[in-house]
């Protein structure tokens, strides 16, 4: 008995970890018959604004390390995809719809891309129908950057402060 105590107080703190570690949702058999290796199912952000439910915002930048002295432009790919099963309308005021800006570690924004663009005051509306997606592919300048350091973008649209997303990515030395 006694060693059946010390393994139960050996293996108390991996039994409390996984205790409070949330669980993967449980995946019904139909659902695990037709997707054996897992849901491909993207988790949609809950929005305080109703009408941004549903939408999804993810950047892409390149995953090796940038090398400062060969990219002059750092290419950013940003997906507006609609998840839910209705269209989501989006209104904006000027002919911008994205802004994108570079951070250093600390937070601080080093580039703005919309610092360099002309951007007219005429209205816009864009209308995102179900299980589609918008693709904004931009550049920004890296010449704040520094070699060896890890820096963030992050890409955003104004009219809609909560359709925001951050993407850490690293220069080579």
């Amino acid at each position: 008995m006694k060693w059946a105590l010390g393994i139960m107080i050996a293996l108390l703190p991996v039994w409390n970890a996984a205790a409070q570690a949330p669980s993967p949702p449980e995946r019904s058999l139909f659902n695990r018959m037709l997707h054996p290796f897992g849901s491909a199912k993207k988790k949609v952000p809950k929005y305080q604004d109703v009408r941004l439910r549903g939408l999804l915002v993810e950047v892409q930048v390149p995953t090796e390390p940038i090398r400062l002295s060969e990219m002059r432009q750092l290419r950013v790919k940003t997906v507006l995809s609609n998840l839910s099963g209705y269209p989501v309308a989006l209104d904006f005021p000027t002919s911008q719809r994205i802004d994108i800006q570079l951070l250093n570690p600390a937070g601080e924004v080093l580039t703005r891309w919309s610092e360099n663009r002309a951007f007219t005051d005429e209205i816009g509306n864009l209308t995102i129908n179900p299980r589609e997606e918008i693709v904004y592919n931009e550049t920004i300048a890296t010449r704040e950057l520094q070699p060896g350091r890890v820096y963030s973008v992050e890409v955003f649209f104004p009219k809609y402060p909560e359709l925001r997303t951050r993407q850490k990515f690293m220069t080579a030395p």
